[in-house]
């Protein structure tokens, strides 16, 4: 990675606007720039499109958009803004959140009536930390159908996009104006491309051991299940223009990945009254704190396993999601009737099972909250049948990155913007604090779709400018 002088450099071809990454950010950013008259071109790395966005579950959060609307759901952006900030214990910037939840509605609507990407609203439970049901996704719950729906709206669009085109230098001048690129293909041919703005949507840095390391140790060794491609291309190529970075200990994990498969398990049946034990058979955490939490909680524990148990409730919600019902084919779903057959099916000690089962149903009977602080009602508690999976701890993807301002503008160490150069998604500082405890569901979408269309019509303005 590195940054080329121009001086002396004709480009045989140039377009007004270039995005880097072809994940939602990055194809948001594209549809925007389209959107707002501009010529784009979206250079990815991978031969087939996937990033981050096939491995989540899809899911956005907004407020106020035309089916929650739909649904009565009374929602505000202020309120939204107030969970994200409450989720990072004050430690995201209120306006910066705000901006994002502003940001999200008319997106979601924008996506939804005027590219064809059909979303529904996600309803039966509400994900922790969210005051109202605010989640639209595809009706698969998968990243994966998000993803194709994104790239079927970018052809429909007519806009270019490059497959097997990896990024590896950027040409800017001595004022930090972005002037082109140079790519690789599979091949191993380079091609150089100009262009007057450019829209970094490569997201984070999950992808280089050595980046997670310096700045996230604690999670440094645990499995990482996000795209392997997200090696921090942006932030190097950003510090090197003098780019400010924030919130580099921010970053999602996951509590609940079924082990060995490394597939998710939806952090619904936590909701529905769900527990996780770990192999001595005992509880270790207040899981409703949510699931990124949990990434580093459960890779903490004897062999870095935990066992997710659940109940039917819990099962009924999964079904919802295409990533259980894959779980389920593989057998990693263990049943029981009892609680010496669910000791049977995990391996765990029943005398370790029933004592904390007592102490839940103590708890939820005295109406007090547990050693751990959460508090179980009586539709909580799980009855037979019992359901297992099998889960270890795992890093998705880093939150921390590039210093943005609302137009989705790269910022210097001084506040000031660089001239044309503009990111989202993971490439860019979220909206999840500085550590793994801010994350709240969605907040990676969120910052992956809001920013990326706010980068793609900042672009579009440099780009006519220009």
């Amino acid at each position: 990675m590195a940054l080329l002088n121009p001086e002396g450099v004709t480009f045989e071809f140039e377009v007004p606007v270039v995005v880097v990454g072809a994940g939602a950010c990055g194809l948001v950013a594209a549809l925007a720039a389209h959107d707002a008259g501009q010529a784009v071109m979206i250079l990815e790395r991978d031969e087939n499109p996937t990033g981050s966005t096939s491995l989540s579950a899809g899911l956005i959060p907004a407020p106020c958009t035309r089916l929650q609307r739909e649904a009565g759901i009374e929602d505000s952006p202020e309120l939204f803004a107030a969970d994200i900030v409450a989720k990072t214990h004050d430690r995201t910037p209120h306006d910066q959140a705000l901006v994002a939840a502003q940001a999200a509605g008319p997106m979601i609507d924008w996506l939804m009536d005027t590219h064809g990407v059909e979303l529904e609203l996600v309803t039966g439970f509400l994900y922790p930390g969210h005051s109202r049901m605010r989640m639209h996704g595809p009706k698969s719950r998968t990243g994966a159908d998000l993803e194709q729906a994104l790239l079927a709206a970018v052809s429909n669009a007519g806009i270019d996009l490059i497959t097997g085109a990896s990024v590896e230098d950027i040409y800017a001048d001595a004022s930090g104006r972005v002037v082109g690129v140079r790519c690789r293909r599979s091949d191993g041919a380079t091609e150089d491309l100009g262009c007057k703005a450019l829209v970094l949507a490569s997201c984070g840095f999950a992808g280089d051991p050595q980046m997670v390391r310096q700045y996230i140790p604690e999670i440094a060794d645990a499995e990482c299940c996000g795209h392997l491609s997200n090696t921090g291309d942006a932030v190097k190529w950003g510090t090197a223009l003098g780019a400010a970075t924030a919130d580099m200990a921010g970053y999602q994990g996951h509590g609940s990945v079924a082990h060995p498969h490394s597939l998710p398990l939806t952090w619904a049946v936590i909701t529905k009254g769900g527990i996780l034990l770990n192999t001595a058979g005992e509880r270790f955490s207040n899981e409703m704190r949510g699931y990124s939490e949990h990434g580093a909680e459960v890779a903490a524990q004897p062999d870095h396993v935990a066992w997710d148990i659940f109940g039917a409730s819990g099962h009924e919600a999964a079904e919802g999601f295409y990533d259980y019902r894959e779980i389920r084919k593989l057998g990693a779903v263990k049943t029981a009737n009892t609680l010496g057959e669910l000791a049977e099916a995990t391996g765990l000690p029943l005398a370790s099972i029933k004592a904390e089962f007592d102490a839940i149903e103590e708890a939820a009977r005295e109406g007090k909250p547990d050693r751990f602080g959460r508090v179980f009602v009586e539709a909580d508690l799980l009855k037979p049948p019992f359901y297992a999976v099998k889960v270890n701890g795992a890093l998705f993807h880093t939150q921390g990155g590039l210093v943005i301002d609302a137009q989705a503008r790269v910022l210097r160490s001084s506040g000031e913007p660089l001239p044309n150069l503009f990111a989202g998604g993971g490439a860019a500082r979220g909206v999840s604090g500085d550590s793994n405890y801010g994350y709240l569901s969605g907040n990676g979408l969120l910052s992956a779709t809001t920013f990326g269309r706010l980068a793609g019509m900042s672009a579009a303005q440099v780009a006519e400018a220009g």
